[in-house]
């Protein structure tokens, strides 16, 4: 039996090939590859989220075919300031979480990284939408291209390398809270680009 202290002694590299050899090692030996084959209760919970997301695809499809053909190209929105104002402070909550949860290094900073993502793609969509054919256009293109759209990436692409390391983590120690899990690999070291990372 292999116990902690050797597992700790193991490189990166050792410990997922470690983890390779033993899912094929249970593939092999007739284990299912994942829960939803072995569980008729998530097999029929899975069938249902899949309906539900195909039906949602449907309706969406259908609800932009009738919007493409029935909104109006000009309209005067009321409580205009107060949507912007409103999103930029949500966007200044999601940062402030993304920097509580970069400071404490929590596997939430995952979620947060995507949410802080997704809402400066939004930002720099309706921006750059809300202004073409305007004066303030170009203002929001360089505000989209050298701020919004940098940062967004930046985020995607921490949450992504920070998930592999989870990935990995997860399968050799267990899985537990992503609210008090603490980071796994090198800890936030793992979201900087490579280039960045210490030596």
């Amino acid at each position: 039996m292999i116990d902690k202290a050797e597992l700790r002694r193991l490189s990166p590299a050792q410990r997922q090939e470690l983890a390779r050899a033993l899912a094929e090692l249970e593939t092999a030996e007739g284990q299912a590859p994942g829960p939803f084959l072995e569980d008729p209760v998530l097999r029929r919970e899975r069938r249902l989220a899949l309906f539900v997301s195909a039906a949602c695809c449907l309706v969406l499809a259908g609800w932009i075919v009738l919007l493409a053909a029935t909104l109006p190209h000009h309209f005067n929105a009321h409580h205009w300031r107060a949507v912007w104002v409103n999103f930029d402070a949500f966007l200044l909550a999601a940062f402030a979480a993304t920097a509580w949860a970069i400071w404490r290094e929590r596997q939430v900073l995952i979620l947060l990284l995507m949410l802080l993502g997704t809402m400066l793609c939004c930002d720099a969509w309706f921006d750059v939408g809300t202004s073409l054919g305007t004066g303030g256009m170009w203002m929001s293109l360089v505000s989209a291209f050298a701020a919004e759209l940098p940062l967004a990436f930046l985020a995607f692409a921490g949450a992504r390398r920070l998930l592999r390391a989870t990935v990995v983590a997860a399968v050799l120690a267990g899985d537990c809270s992503l609210r008090y899990t603490p980071l796994a690999g090198k800890g936030f070291e793992e979201a900087l680009p490579r280039p960045v990372r210490a030596e």
